[in-house]
């Protein structure tokens, strides 16, 4: 299979090279000294040695659910297989991208990570489908969305109240990569108040997510960065899988179809098409061979039988019974109950360095209900089941290290 590697060209490398001899950052980026925050706090005062963005990446990196990044789905579920990527990698790649990619625009490196590691902080377990499973469960409920953007926001700015800035929660709420732009300019926003106007006309829209646009340079970069980190990797982790013979399934585009060459080939057409200016965007070859990427993604990897028998006949039961028996010690308080001693204990426990609002634990039992399943990893959604429920037929069944 044939390989290539755009480069930028020689003017713009030279044009780049002599602007960072001056110490050029892009007149478009976010400031520092635009940080907003919900509370004025002594302890979130810019220091020297730890301006306000990267003073959010730190409360993200030590907030209550990062670590289980690491054992969330983030396309394959039910492998055993440490070579397949999971949703820690996954924030790590896109984190990487677009700081690279930041760095030659001129942009805000600290805010570009702090959204980025911070995106997929409403995640569920078993990834999209897990998504799909409990949002349809909570909507028939409550009449409101769940989405992992919105409930990212939610993680970070209500069931823990982190004081994240404003430029953060936004890029983390309109970040969702599955909706694809061949150009980003920001929509600015200027208050906490037009923040949560928009987050709540999300809620209630199932269509809402196609509204949202960030509203910074970095915001855009990294919603743009959520598909390069993924379009290529979820091909090699195919590979892994068995899911797919050999490269050569994936048909070739004007971009290549390697993980490499798709990513190089995108970071450098943003770039050329990109620098200096109020917007970011692809020209239209390479717009439109991402879109093929993912159309092809779609037919060979994430709609394949195999990925989706085992979320449909056991995680979508799985899920509806686990919901309504957490609703239910919810309703009933129940404080033996893991909805107590292994969420709401744990949450309780960070409040309490955080501004105060309406306890936790009486909040709707329905959001309760949600934050709970939403927080759990793929191993506790799987044994927490078997704990409820011993007698259930539902069992996830994986492919073992000696099974392909």
């Amino acid at each position: 299979m044939r390989k290539y590697y755009e480069s930028l060209t020689k003017e713009l490398e030279a044009e780049i090279l002599e602007n960072r001899k001056l110490g050029w950052t892009s007149p478009y980026a976010c400031r520092n000294a635009d940080v907003l925050r919900r509370t004025e706090r002594e302890s979130d005062r810019p220091k020297i040695y730890r301006p306000p963005f990267s003073k959010d990446a730190d409360k993200i990196l030590n907030s209550l659910f990062y670590n289980r990044y690491a054992d969330k789905t983030q396309v394959f579920s039910f492998y055993r297989n440490d070579d397949l990527s999971r949703r820690a990698l996954h924030v790590q790649l896109v984190s990487r991208i677009a700081r690279n990619i930041g760095a030659v625009l001129g942009l805000n490196l600290d805010l570009i990570e702090a959204i980025a590691i911070g995106h997929d902080m409403g995640h569920t377990p078993f990834g999209h489908a897990g998504e799909h499973a409990l949002h349809d469960l909570y909507y028939a409920r409550t009449g409101r969305c769940f989405r992992h953007n919105l409930h990212g926001v939610r993680v970070l700015d209500e069931i823990v109240r982190y004081n994240i800035s404003l430029q953060t929660l936004d890029g983390i709420l309109c970040h969702n990569g599955e909706l694809p732009k061949e150009s980003y300019m920001p929509r600015p926003i200027a208050s906490f108040e037009e923040f949560d106007k928009r987050t709540e006309a999300c809620l209630y829209d199932v269509n809402g997510d196609a509204k949202l646009i960030p509203c910074t340079l970095e915001g855009c970069l990294v919603r743009i960065c959520d598909m390069l980190a993924y379009l290529g990797k979820d091909r090699q982790d195919a590979l892994r899988a068995h899911l797919v013979e050999s490269e050569s399934v994936f048909p070739e585009t004007e971009i290549g179809s390697t993980n490499a060459e798709i990513i190089n080939n995108l970071e450098v057409n943003l770039i050329e098409q990109s620098y200096g200016k109020p917007y970011l965007q692809f020209d239209d070859v390479h717009f439109q061979a991402m879109l093929r990427l993912k159309q092809e993604n779609y037919r060979s990897i994430y709609l394949q039988e195999q990925v989706q028998v085992q979320v449909r006949e056991n995680v979508l039961p799985m899920m509806a019974q686990m919901y309504e028996r957490i609703y239910d010690d919810a309703v009933h308080h129940r404080r033996d109950s893991c909805l107590y001693q292994h969420h709401i204990a744990l949450v309780a426990e960070k409040r309490q360095w955080y501004r105060d609002g309406i306890p936790y634990e009486e909040q709707d039992p329905n959001d309760l209900t949600v934050d709970f399943i939403a927080a759990m990893t793929d191993d506790y959604f799987v044994d927490y089941y078997a704990h409820l429920f011993p007698d259930s037929r539902y069992r996830i069944s994986y492919v073992g290290y000696f099974d392909t």
